[in-house]
């Protein structure tokens, strides 16, 4: 990089933290947040409040739900240092992001990657200004870690698909507009071949969900069911329900995993606003000292996997990071884990507070126990890493 580059990201910083001063509300700063301040977006969200509207309007016209996309997509057209750079801005002014999407996460991805350009032009803008909200239909009863295992089918009649099938742990099914699903379209094909990525409307009759009450008393995953639901073979204008090739969506999901698996591995506590655990204890005024070296450690940990992440950001960017995608996942799960533990051994008896009036640390504790199953066991991920990044024998 040279002198230049580096003036320019300097003016870029200065331009983008005048920004957000200007635009973000009062009321979405310096404060910790927790599950309940997520913006979902989508035709049956509600907005919390008129700031977070005003927010995430501000930011979806700039392009800044989705910085690195082209901006004839709906990004900022932003190159990987000036994202980075507004989402460090974002942490240091304390400032909420204005949407948070599976569409953002997964799907966008996935259609950047493999998706038409009618596909591209119809779905990520409505994405990117929180329009129209995802869920990710992948795991079945019987197909779970061996997800190529999917029994999920569709019988071609046509014009449209017969959709025909259920899913499980389909997170917030119950307040998605579309779901993205692994559907069999060739039951004799080998496991791996014959399936099909698919985009359905929600809405389409015979697509019901039913909530999964967990631990934590709340309800975020679903079980999906497909009875004769007729899924049209073109939306319109070109744009094919299908993305990718048909029968060849094992190689859609395979690229959206990494991108899953990532997002899960660099997930933070909410509660603690993008500040580090040990500066929240010391804001507390906790001063145990086994409690703060704890604190210091996972300060240490936190700091090295955030370098991690951004190397293997950069690493996408040159070609994707492969199973790698699958050590970002463990490790960024048990540190996540770990993060909480800490937060609720700190708090002693006050922290087992479950009202969400005096507290919500106790079922967000228990909610992190999840992430080592979502996205992937955390048993599925060391195997991946034992034998597919580091070739260890298997015996």
């Amino acid at each position: 990089m040279t002198a230049t580059d580096d003036a320019r990201l300097d003016a870029f910083r200065d331009e983008i933290a005048g920004w957000i001063d200007a635009n973000a509300p009062s009321s979405l700063r310096d404060r910790p947040f927790s599950e309940d301040d997520i913006c979902w977006g989508g035709k049956r969200w509600t907005f919390k409040s008129e700031d977070q509207k005003t927010w995430l309007d501000a930011c979806a016209a700039r392009g800044l739900t989705a910085p690195t996309w082209p901006v004839e997509y709906g990004g900022a057209g932003f190159s990987r240092a000036q994202d980075k750079i507004f989402r460090e801005t974002l942490d240091r002014l304390r400032v909420k992001k204005p949407l948070d999407s599976f569409g953002l996460w997964m799907l966008g991805p996935a259609l950047l990657a493999f998706g038409t350009e009618e596909q591209k032009r119809h779905f990520l803008p409505q994405i990117t200004r929180g329009e129209i909200r995802w869920c990710q239909g992948y795991s079945e009863p019987g197909a779970g870690s061996d997800l190529a295992s999917v029994q999920t089918h569709a019988e071609d009649k046509g014009d449209h698909w017969l959709v025909n099938g259920q899913k499980i742990w389909t997170s917030y099914a119950d307040q998605a507009d579309w779901i993205f699903a692994l559907i069999r379209t060739d039951r004799e094909a080998p496991k791996h071949r014959g399936i099909s990525f698919m985009l359905i409307d929600m809405e389409s009759e015979g697509v019901t969900t039913r909530p999964i009450r967990l631990i934590s008393g709340k309800s975020p995953f679903c079980e999906t069911f497909f009875d004769n639901v007729r899924v049209p073979k073109s939306y319109g204008e070109g744009i094919s329900s299908i993305v990718g090739e048909e029968n060849r969506g094992w190689d859609v999901a395979k690229h959206l995993l990494t991108h899953e698996r990532e997002m899960i591995g660099g997930g933070g506590s909410g509660l603690t606003g993008g500040r580090s655990v040990a500066s929240v204890l010391a804001d507390d005024g906790v001063d145990d000292p086994v409690i703060r070296a704890r604190a210091m450690k996972l300060g240490v940990d936190e700091l090295a996997m955030n370098l991690t992440l951004e190397r293997y950001k950069d690493m996408a960017k040159q070609g994707g990071v492969g199973n790698a995608s699958a050590m970002l996942k463990y490790y960024g799960t048990e540190l996540n884990k770990a993060r909480f533990e800490l937060l609720m051994a700190a708090g002693g008896s006050d922290a087992l507070a479950w009202d969400g009036v005096h507290g919500t640390l106790a079922p967000e504790w228990l909610r992190t126990k999840a992430n080592s199953i979502e996205g992937g066991t955390s048993e599925v991920m060391l195997d991946i890493l034992a034998k597919r990044v580091l070739e260890l024998p298997s015996e």
